[in-house]
């Protein structure tokens, strides 16, 4: 992984997007992606998309959405405690505890959540399962006033965001889901330009994945590719409690991993098969049968239908403040992508048969 695009992958861990609020994430893909890519565009949803090779009628797009789940500012009580919405799925017994971050138009604002201490628990109280409306916000603030004129009503809010490198080649940062697919397009898409393409391909940096999918509908139909790659993030099952018999045998450092299904075209999936064992790249099996709750399920359904394909980095404990990947695994999965995408050409038939 050269030393530029390590660094890219840090600056987005440690940048804020909630789903609806990316545009922060997305200044710095464009300013990346400026360096070497032919077009890059921003469409009204938001999406951001790095194309090289823009006049060919044969389209590849590479997706990785740009948002992270996070909360939203929806009421301020008399006290100045703050109370917020979810964005996207949490686990509310994550948030207990937290550092967090609230930003506003002056800038971020430190904050946390926790609950009443162990100490003050009634019997019944410890058997409880805290619910995500019964927590709140604390800035420090005196009164409602003070929380008032440093909090809007609407402003985003992420755990406090932090990258940080482990043994063995691998790191940890909130919002691993889905910036380490965000990275993968990216990348693949300067490793391609390098190697030598046939056709056009699109990385795009999609929104609001976590509330639906959306970002990847608008981008799709906008980019009208062929053949289109989702890049998220995977459960890894190689920790306690998971059940391999269900979730699969999937581990970090193990390589990318290829989904098969009636999501996945498997003329895709045969070429990314293809493509690994070319370029020596081990790679991990996944299966889901039905459509995935991955940006290639509306790319799959786009407009008259797109050959969809689905690469998913290993993440441990995803949806917290300490999602695990491996690194090794990131620079795989790109340039397993980039791979691909150099093998096509504009005579290349994903009808499946």
């Amino acid at each position: 992984m050269e030393a530029s695009a390590k660094e890219f992958f840090k600056q987005i861990l440690e940048t804020p997007s909630p789903s609806g609020y990316e545009q922060p994430v997305q200044d710095l893909v464009r300013s990346y992606v400026g360096e070497f890519a032919d077009q890059v565009t921003t469409d009204l949803h938001g999406n951001v998309i790095a194309c090289c090779n823009p006049d060919s009628p044969f389209r590849v797009m590479l997706s990785g959405h740009a948002d992270q789940i996070g909360l939203l500012v929806t009421h301020i009580n008399d006290k100045g405690f703050i109370y917020t919405n979810t964005i996207g799925g949490w686990d509310p017994q994550q948030l207990i505890g937290q550092r967090m971050t609230i930003y506003t138009d002056g800038g971020p604002i430190p904050a946390v959540i926790a609950r009443k201490p162990i100490h003050l628990l009634d019997p019944e109280e410890r058997k409880q399962v805290v619910k995500a409306k019964d927590m709140w916000l604390d800035i420090g603030a005196k009164d409602k006033e003070e929380a008032a004129k440093a909090v809007r009503i609407g402003d985003p809010v992420t755990l406090e965001l932090g990258y940080q490198e482990m043994r063995n080649g691998l790191a940890n940062s909130p919002g691993m889901d889905d910036k380490t697919g965000l990275w993968v397009c990216m990348e693949a898409l300067r490793r391609a330009k390098e190697i030598g393409l046939k056709v056009g391909l699109y990385a795009v940096a999609t929104v609001q994945e976590e509330i639906g999918l959306r970002g990847a509908t608008t981008s799709a139909y906008g980019v009208n590719p062929q053949v289109g790659i989702a890049v998220d993030v995977t459960h890894a099952t190689d920790c306690p409690t998971i059940d391999k018999n269900q979730e699969g045998d999937i581990k970090l450092g193990g390589g990318p991993v290829i989904y098969r299904g009636p999501n996945m075209n498997p003329v895709v999936v045969e070429r990314l098969r293809e493509a690994a064992s070319g370029a020596d790249i081990t790679c991990q099996w996944g299966a889901i049968g039905r459509g995935t709750g991955t940006d290639a399920n509306a790319i799959q359904l786009s407009r008259a239908g797109v050959a969809a394909g689905l690469v998913s980095v290993p993440n441990r404990y995803m949806h917290s403040a300490v999602e695990m990947i491996s690194l090794e695994d990131l620079d795989q999965c790109a340039d397993l992508l980039s791979t691909f995408a150099t093998q096509i050409d504009s005579e290349s038939d994903f009808t499946p048969k």
